[in-house]
């Protein structure tokens, strides 16, 4: 009887002793798990190849952190204007912006949160592509001020391309009262100029600058760079709240996205880079080859730093110009502290 009672009592702590750990592991492996979950990272995206994110990791072994610390998303939108709203709710952790968007941010949507982190490219940078504006070789306008009366074609009004038109029209005494401003996508640009249902488009992508099909019936009337100088065009912006909880995988996100640029932009893999954004955007790889990377694309700083500078003076000319209601100082805003982590990292 007495062997039996201290049997029984033997299991009892051992059922106690294996509950308890029971217990224990209910409570600490979600916990664990919790915490080393990868963080996700939305980050926003218009036109490609301009923008990277949708196909910057697509070469095998870029990437050694996805799916590790951090996860990414490449959510599209029409234009960087309309990154801000799901910036400012919480739907994207990192918008690309451009330098006439990024202030509306702070300004319009009240989001002083707001941190430069990163370069996406430029425009106007010597040597490089700068966006055109174009309009038929047979047609009515042989200057700037014989836009008055017609109609301009930008993707997005807001956006980059919409900036400089206004800036240079501004610099020539027309303002967008003397003229008319509609949305049309970028793809469509040849065919609303060549069915004379506007009379200038913006030309922001370098693809469809070279189509030979419109080199045949336009040329290019101003570029970017003759109205604003060098353009600090797109720039990564995330919230400081993010950027401060998140700051390890963040950065591991970034030395990810040095490490792709760098492959993407070296000429020795060109032909594999071309094959990437082709095989992506559906665009035939023999309408890339010639441009895409090189002095006739736009200019990408291989280390993502952006020109603060240029951003600067850029800014400073929309609030010349009365496009923005309030000056505005870009160190302010900026934190490239998580890209300079990133940058010591090894490639």
């Amino acid at each position: 009887m007495l062997k039996k009672t201290l049997a029984s009592a033997d299991l009892s702590r051992r059922q106690v002793l294996q509950a308890g750990a029971g217990l224990a592991g209910s409570l600490t492996v979600p916990a664990i798990a919790r915490a080393q979950a990868p963080v996700n990272i939305r980050v926003s995206w218009v036109a490609v190849p301009n923008n990277s994110p949708p196909f910057l990791f697509k070469a095998p072994g870029i990437a050694k952190n996805l799916g590790k610390t951090y996860t990414m998303e490449a959510v599209q939108y029409r234009g960087t204007p309309q990154s801000i709203q799901a910036l400012a709710t919480g739907d994207l952790e990192i918008a690309l912006l451009s330098y006439s968007s990024f202030p509306l941010a702070i300004q319009n949507a009240n989001m002083q949160d707001v941190r430069i982190i990163a370069d996406e490219f430029q425009d106007g940078a010597d040597g490089y592509y700068s966006a055109q504006f174009m309009v038929l070789k047979d047609g009515p306008i042989k200057k700037i001020e014989d836009i008055k009366g017609k109609v301009v074609a930008v993707n997005v009004k807001n956006g980059a391309t919409h900036g400089a038109a206004r800036s240079l029209l501004g610099q020539h005494g027309l303002q967008e009262r003397d003229y008319s401003v509609i949305e049309v996508a970028f793809p469509n640009m040849r065919a609303v100029l060549a069915e004379k249902k506007v009379d200038v488009v913006s030309v922001g992508t370098p693809q469809f600058a070279w189509d030979p099909e419109m080199e045949k019936i336009a040329r290019t009337l101003f570029t970017q760079r003759d109205a604003l100088g060098k353009t600090e065009v797109v720039i990564w912006v995330a919230r400081q709240g993010f950027l401060e909880k998140n700051r390890a995988a963040i950065v591991d996100f970034m030395a990810d996205m040095l490490r792709a640029r760098a492959h993407l932009f070296d000429p020795a893999n060109h032909a594999e880079a071309v094959k990437i954004v082709s095989e992506f955007s559906k665009i035939p790889p023999d309408k890339l080859d010639g441009w895409l990377f090189t002095k006739r694309d736009f200019y990408r700083v291989p280390d993502a730093r952006p020109d603060l500078v240029a951003l600067q003076a850029n800014i400073n000319q929309l609030y010349k110009e009365g496009s923005l209601k309030q000056p505005l100082d870009v160190g302010k805003y900026s934190d490239l502290s998580l890209l300079e982590e990133a940058i010591k990292r090894p490639r």
